[in-house]
């Protein structure tokens, strides 16, 4: 059985909400942070939300594969799209995706950007993606501690995302599941403004309204940015 918890909001500071999310049957789940700003940023972050809608109901086999395919898909209709419109020019978006097969208990993710995947099994609540940024980059290196890199001047600064380049890398890959986990899908709207110990609290609490609440929590932050979140709560059938 699945639950889905999901809320999306404009913020305090923007003035148009160029995240854009989707549920879709089977069990399809994609949040997208749009780039580039005013109109450009909204109209990429659709883009990557209609290729995983049109991939849900094709009704083929879903997989990694399949969920990157569907990335590429949606990176070379923003390509061809800011080459045919100057006011497109330089939009992009992050890209999460997430179907669960619960035949197999098994979720399969594709992932580019910034925005993020996370898992709370068992109390432990991790990251499953890993941002494409630079300062997550300089993480990596050992040249910026985590609590740096939440303050780098160059924080937002994307080395990846859908719309930037022709030949995209998308992340991906697969994980069994268990009965009990809760999974989210975040735009840096959120995860920016609440820290990862009160998003394993909100999340591993009372379900019912949980992404509302996660986008309460950043808008009293201070909601800087646009906030999406996607709450799934999985138990075995």
């Amino acid at each position: 059985m699945i639950e889905v918890s999901s809320a999306s909001d404009i913020g305090r500071v923007r003035t148009s909400n160029e995240d854009s999310y989707g549920v879709f049957s089977p069990a399809v789940y994609v949040v997208a942070d749009g780039l580039g700003g005013h109109a450009a940023g909204e109209v990429a972050s659709r883009m990557v939300v209609a290729a995983v809608h049109d991939m849900a109901n094709e009704g083929a086999p879903m997989d990694t594969a399949a969920l990157k395919s569907a990335v590429l898909r949606a990176n070379a209709q923003v390509l061809s799209a800011a080459a045919g419109n100057s006011l497109y020019e330089g939009m992009g978006s992050t890209a999460t995706v997430l179907h669960i097969d619960e035949s197999a208990g098994t979720a399969y993710y594709a992932h580019v950007g910034d925005s993020r995947l996370y898992l709370l099994r068992r109390g432990a609540f991790r990251q499953v993606s890993r941002d494409h940024s630079y300062v997550e980059e300089l993480v990596a290196r050992g040249e910026l501690s985590e609590e740096e890199a939440q303050h780098h001047p160059r924080k937002n600064l994307l080395l990846r995302a859908v719309g930037i380049e022709e030949h995209l890398h998308v992340d991906g890959d697969s994980f069994p599941l268990e009965t009990g986990d809760r999974l989210l899908l975040a735009t840096d709207g959120l995860t920016n403004m609440v820290d990862d110990d009160a998003l394993a609290s909100l999340l591993g609490g009372e379900f019912s309204d949980v992404a509302k609440r996660m986008a309460e929590r950043a808008l009293a932050g201070g909601g800087s940015d646009n906030i999406t979140a996607i709450a799934i709560a999985y138990e075995m059938p």
